[in-house]
């Protein structure tokens, strides 16, 4: 099978963690759940997304300050507020993401738009050039890839949110070096 392959690269990009511990446990910044792949094929308005592959240079670790959505009333004092709390994000610096498509058509309409990961401001851009690969040779690519579904090494990698939130499993396959070495493909 040939896949039409469509390369994105960006400055920066912040995968959203899944859990509500903000990934100090689980670690799941570094790949892309069946969700985020999803919405990435509803908004480039293609049939199907066969697979990805998300490579990166660094990761840096952020603050970010944010407020809660309720009101704190502090009658003594007569004060109302909403309180503060700071949140780790672990942002991916110069990533990398590989889509592989099953027509020509399909990659030379997502080749010519932007995409985010997951936050509208991480934007990563299309190279013009579109790859033709086979799947061995896509499967070679470095990177990290959530392959979907369920099998003896799949684990539960977030809620479907177009699905009612079902659960989402899959597992983690890691091709050579997952982290970027500057050479150009």
């Amino acid at each position: 099978m040939r896949f039409y392959v469509v390369k994105y690269e960006g400055h920066f990009g912040f995968i959203k963690p899944w859990t509500a511990v903000r990934d100090g446990e689980t670690f799941s910044q570094q790949f892309l759940t069946p969700s985020i792949i999803e919405g990435m094929r509803q908004k480039l308005e293609v049939a199907k997304i066969l697979r990805h592959k998300l490579t990166y240079e660094a990761m840096s670790r952020q603050q970010e300050v944010t407020q809660s959505k309720g009101w704190k009333v502090k009658k003594k004092e007569k004060i109302v507020t909403r309180p503060r709390a700071i949140l780790d994000r672990i942002v991916l610096l110069r990533p990398t993401l590989f889509l592989a498509f099953d027509t020509i058509e399909d990659a030379q309409k997502a080749s010519i738009q932007h995409l985010c990961l997951c936050r509208n401001e991480d934007l990563m851009l299309p190279s013009k050039e579109i790859l033709e690969l086979t799947e061995d040779e896509f499967s070679q690519l470095d990177g990290f890839e959530l392959r979907f579904g369920e099998n003896e090494q799949s684990f539960l990698v977030g809620y479907n949110r177009f699905e009612n939130n079902e659960p989402m499993y899959g597992w983690l396959e890691v091709s050579d070096n997952p982290l970027k070495n500057n050479e150009e493909i």
